[in-house]
């Protein structure tokens, strides 16, 4: 009893109780896994609209005339060729050649920027920006007073476009607008996600939370929207090959080696810089691959991966049986020899030695 005691709540936690979600913990947040069933969540962002909320994220504000130089030197990617109300993906470099977290960084001027990082982070993230804070930056954690609700699938833009004049479809993927939506005011809404099948993130204050989330829900029903949890976000971020944190990226992984080398740029120095560029140069001994089931059985984080006469070349690090495919697929680490797509490798699911592929990621063609 004392875990749930300690666990911290999202705004609108009574709403989905209400609304029958099953509840777990997750990066100290008790958090809806799932309202109805994981399949049916899962085909209906990817068909018609879901929503998501996702208010356990963290939210940091950045500004100051040295804003940009700061996270030039503590994210891996380039911040430089940002312009204003544009979103790029990065990650926070840590001393020891891993990653601290990944996250959004979110450009409202060459001044201010908002950093968008993952629940489970939100301290290590802040106090490790604190202490590279060598710059002069201002920086304020407003992660406890949103809530962030994301509206997922190809009705989405159908659903919001009902409840604002903000002209969404001009919206590139990774950009972000300001404004009114729904009748509230001072609300931001990104064309950005994790679920591969298109929409928007909308971050409310608190006190209007509960009027966003009624007033989507209106918007939303004649396409059958519905209230999407992590068990459905899981499997649509693995279909798309998309990281998570703390399974496929931690403290002791290059971005090199998992694959987003196109979020590291060596055109600039940033934390440990050269460490990364030497795994570059030279290759790295192991990299993150993606790999469909070939024999029936379903891939999960730490389960052994093997080759045909039954080393172990790697590990799991994401699995599921994706409800698209209808098959196994999988992520995880392996040593460069079996990385080539195509290469056979076989998954150690309790004993017994089920047959895999090397594929190309994402999975969802």
């Amino acid at each position: 009893m004392e875990q749930t005691e300690a666990l911290k709540l999202v705004h609108l936690n009574d709403v989905h109780v209400a609304l029958g979600a099953k509840m777990v913990p997750f990066a100290g947040y008790s958090m809806p896994v799932l309202y109805t069933n994981l399949i049916q969540e899962h085909i209906g962002v990817r068909t018609g609209v879901g929503v998501f909320d996702v208010s356990h994220m963290g939210e940091f504000v950045v500004k100051g005339e040295r804003a940009t130089e700061f996270l030039q030197y503590v994210t891996s990617n380039d911040v430089s060729v940002l312009v204003d109300g544009k979103v790029q993906y990065s990650c926070l470099p840590n001393d020891k050649g891993g990653i601290v977290d990944d996250l959004l960084v979110y450009r409202w001027n060459e001044n201010e920027y908002y950093l968008v990082v993952n629940a489970s982070n939100i301290e290590k993230d802040w106090n490790w920006l604190q202490q590279n804070n060598t710059f002069g930056v201002e920086m304020e954690n407003i992660s406890e007073g949103l809530s962030l609700f994301a509206v997922q699938g190809p009705k989405a833009i159908d659903t919001l476009k009902k409840l604002t004049d903000l002209d969404l479809d001009s919206m590139e993927y990774y950009s972000f607008k300001s404004g009114t939506i729904a009748g509230i005011g001072d609300v931001l809404i990104s064309s950005t996600g994790y679920t591969g099948a298109g929409g928007f993130e909308v971050y409310v204050w608190n006190k209007d939370a509960e009027a966003m989330w009624k007033a989507i829900f209106e918007a939303g029903a004649e396409f059958n929207i519905m209230p999407v949890g992590l068990g459905a976000r899981d499997t649509l971020r693995t279909e798309m090959g998309y990281c998570l944190y703390g399974n496929d990226i931690d403290d002791s992984t290059s971005p090199i080696e998992a694959g987003l080398g196109w979020i590291t740029k060596f055109n600039k120095e940033f934390i440990n810089s050269e460490f990364h560029q030497k795994i570059k140069e030279n290759g790295p001994t192991r990299k993150l691959v993606g790999f469909e089931m070939i024999d029936r059985g379903i891939p999960r984080q730490h389960y052994e991966i093997m080759d045909a006469a039954g080393n172990i070349i790697g590990e799991v690090t994401s699995g599921t049986q994706s409800p698209t495919l209808s098959k196994g697929i999988g992520m995880g680490y392996i040593t460069k020899e079996y990385t080539k797509v195509g290469s056979e490798v076989y998954i150690n699911i309790r004993n017994k030695y089920l047959k895999a592929v090397v594929t190309k990621m994402p999975f969802l063609k």
